[in-house]
Formats: structure tokens, sequence, C-alpha cells
């Protein structure tokens, strides 16, 4: 078996066992890149440097294994471009908390994936370098706008990935490309070197290609940082701890069951909640605040923040001027400059604002009953290419479903629960707990999956 198919922990475990080499291990890696690489558009730059700096950290936690940093967090000695003209060129002189404690564990960056510009999309067609391919079906999108990272562990180029999440940018594109994807809590993983999109809701976390894979690196990438003024991480945990468990005792409620436009796919998820039952979970349908609300809210929310972090880049500072911003960054700041202007931020972007606590209240409500809330993670499967052309709203649509719990801070989960033959895509369940709770969402999610066929790497390395 090639080495780059296996999960990371299988590969951690390879290696403290002399097994196979990392030198064999970078080859299978390489090899599967200088194969596809071209073909889906996934890596941006890559570190020319990457097996000798992983020889280097044989002997810690993550033991030297490649991994794929979307394009927006800093990394030193490499290139940061938020897949944007505009940072072209950009090389930082500091690293992202992020990236930094992955390296303090052993990780290697072994290159930096493609992306939706700034973050702005979910489709990963608006990078100004090419849009990626879904290394499931190419012929479809990956999402976005960790597009490139969920490509990246898709098509086994990496052991596993690092994306960001403002509303649905790592459980969207885990989702389409068949992988996990776990958002953490708002605050839980600095922000410290990720280029801003929505300070508000922006949230870096794995992608991966099991929940046990989720959950180690999320025992790395959590904790305190002094240099986030937005990091509230509680005390230290361990989230592997909740691994090997049933569902025994959780009581789950079903969001958005009822919601018009999923009739078709619908049947297709419920199976995945009679798996729920028989791990021995209490499942029930329940209501929710209609996710629709959640768009309106996001769009201006996002919009107004996006106004604000884009100011910095006036040509000053990066080398690039603001003619290099593409059409999607340009609707976004106009939009944004718009509803923060004085009469408009009165009308649009408090009442945004209100309707935001509204549904912290009604999620509030809703886990004063229910241990966990599951839905689908997108109204369908992955779109066909070019699919976003001319969409303005594209991705809050293909968001809908996730933004409620973003705009709110939850953390969330995203696994395959689904996989049409014809197509080879996925759907995915999205698991939400409360706030700094995600070891409860890591329990039932992994024992999911090993109770469901859903999971590529689980049926080829076992």
């Amino acid at each position: 078996m090639l080495l780059n198919r296996l999960t990371l922990t299988q590969a951690i475990k390879g290696l403290k066992q002399k097994k196979f080499s990392l030198k064999e291990l970078y080859a299978d890696v390489d090899q599967a890149c200088s194969k596809n690489n071209t073909k889906y558009n996934i890596y941006l730059s890559r570190n020319a440097k990457a097996l000798a700096e992983a020889e280097k950290n044989s002997a810690l936690a993550l033991a030297g294994v490649p991994l794929a940093i979307k394009d927006n967090f800093c990394t030193k000695g490499l290139p940061t471009t938020a897949s944007s003209k505009v940072l072209d060129g950009f090389l930082p002189q500091f690293e992202s908390t992020v990236t930094r404690k992955l390296k303090e564990a052993g990780g290697v960056v072994y290159g930096k994936t493609n992306m939706d510009a700034w973050a702005h999309g979910s489709s990963t067609e608006t990078s100004q370098y090419g849009r990626t391919l879904n290394p499931r079906n190419p012929d479809y999108l990956p999402g976005g706008s960790s597009g490139g990272s969920a490509a990246a562990v898709a098509a086994d180029m990496c052991l596993a990935a690092i994306g960001s999440e403002t509303a649905g940018s790592i459980r969207q594109p885990s989702a389409w490309c068949g992988t996990v994807g776990l958002k953490p809590t708002y605050g839980r993983v600095s922000r410290y070197g990720v280029v801003a999109m929505a300070s508000s809701t922006d949230s870096p976390g794995p992608i991966t290609k099991t929940v046990e894979d989720a959950s180690l690196l999320l025992n790395i990438l959590a904790g305190n940082d002094p240099l986030d003024a937005t990091n509230s991480s509680p005390s230290k945990e361990d989230f592997t701890a909740n691994l090997n468990r049933d569902g025994q005792g959780l009581k789950i409620g079903v969001l958005y069951h009822d919601l018009k436009g999923l009739e078709s796919i619908w049947p297709l998820f419920e199976p995945a909640l009679k798996t729920l039952e028989n791990l021995g979970a209490k499942v029930e349908y329940t209501q929710a605040m209609n996710p629709e609300y959640a768009i309106g809210v996001y769009t201006i929310v996002q919009r107004a923040e996006v106004s604000s972090n884009l100011g910095r880049y006036d040509g000053i500072r990066y080398g690039h001027g603001r003619d290099q911003f593409g059409d999607e960054a340009r609707r976004r700041i106009m939009l944004g400059t718009f509803s923060l202007a004085k009469g408009y931020a009165e009308k649009y972007y408090q009442t945004a604002q209100k309707v935001r606590r509204l549904f912290i209240e009604d999620f509030e409500k809703l886990f004063k009953k229910y241990d966990l809330l599951v839905s689908l993670t997108s109204p369908g499967f992955a779109k066909k290419v070019g699919a976003s052309q001319g969409e303005a709203m594209f991705g809050e649509l293909e968001d809908m479903l996730l933004e409620p719990s973003s705009v709110t801070g939850l953390p969330g989960l995203n696994l395959p629960v689904y996989r049409d033959e014809k197509t080879d895509l996925y759907l995915g369940m999205n698991i939400m707990a409360p706030k700094w709770q995600e070891a409860k969402m890591i329990q039932l999610g992994d024992a999911f999956e090993k109770a469901s066929a859903w999971n590529s790497w689980r049926n080829k390395n076992e």
C-alpha cells in the first residue's frame, strides 16, 4: 500500500515503530503530488526543505509527517497569498500560532493550499490562481473556502491539513470531498497570523481522514495564546480520551429536516440517524430558528468585517495595490462599507447583530434539552465546475445549514454519511455541540465513523 494513503495516526505509529522511513513516506506523497497537483490545482507552493525538516522532528509527537496548510496562515519562509494577487510574492517574517504549534509538535508544512481569495466563497473558484477541482470527481468543485486543504486530504497529497472557517469553510469542503472537518469553538484555537476575513467568526481547525486524526490535531492546536485577544480557550484537555466509546446516554436533536429543498436528499441521510440510535443515542427530530435568517446575519456582519480587514491592504506594506483585488473582494468591500455607513449601520448591521443574538439564545435553549445537535452539512452534493459563476449568493446558500452555528461560535464536526456510486461524491453530517464541548461531538463522530461504511480510509486501511 502507498504510504500517503495512511491516516495521520497510522503514519505516526508506523514511523515510531520503524515500519517505514520518513524518506519512504515523503516519496509516496511527492509522487502523488507530481501526478495530481497540476490536474487538481491544490498546492500553490511547496516546501523544498520538507523532508530535511521532517528528519529533524522524527522523535516528536507528529514524527515529521507532511501537513497541508491553507494559504491564509502566515508561514515564515514560505509564501502566504490568501489566493489573492494583492499578496503575490509575500513572504511573512513571522509564524502563525497554528503552524508554530504544529512545527513544535513535529509536524512539517509540506505546502500551502489553494482557497477562495481572502476566503471569500465556498467553491475555491474565486482564487486568483485558478480553481481547485474535487479529487473524488474532477468535474465537480471541492467546496471552499478551504477547498485546497480538503482536496489535498482527499487526494492523499498530505497526511492531514489545516483550514479555517468563517461560516462553513472547514465543514462544507470536507462534506464535498468526503473528509472529516472539525470547526472548534470560536476562540478555542488562536487566530494569530491568519489573514483575517470576518474576525468575529474566523476559526482555524483540522481537515483529516478520520475523527481520531482530527482529535489528535485539536490537542495540539487548542490552548490560550496571549497574541490573540479573542482566544479564550479553557484549561487543556485530551480530546482523544473520548475515542472508542459508543453513544450511550447521549440525547441528540435533529435539525432542518423539514427545510424546503432537502426533500430529495433527506432519505439518503436518514440511515445515519438510525446508526446513531444503534450506538445507544436517543435521537429526536426538533425545531430551531430557520437557517435562512442566518444568511442575512452572516452576509451583513461578514461584509462589514471584510471591509474593515481589507482596508489595510493599500499597496504600501505588501507591494501590490488595491487594483489587484478580485471581483468578489471588491463586492464585499463595497457592501460592507455601505452597511457600516451612517444611517445604514442602524438599519442593517445592528439589526443583524440582534438576530445573531436570537440564534445564540435559540441554541442555548436547545442545548438544555439535547447533548448534541445534528443536521446535513450541505444542502446537497458538490456542485459542478463553474456553478458559482454569476451567483452572488452561492456561498451563503451552500453554507446555509452551517451559518447558524458559525455566527454563534459553536463547534461542529463534519463526517461522511453517504457516497453516490455514480459520481463518487459524498454527503456529510454536521454534529454540533455546546461551546467548549468538542469532546462530546468527537465521541459521537468517532463511534459513528467506526459503525458505518462511509469513511474511505477506514475501508482501505483496515
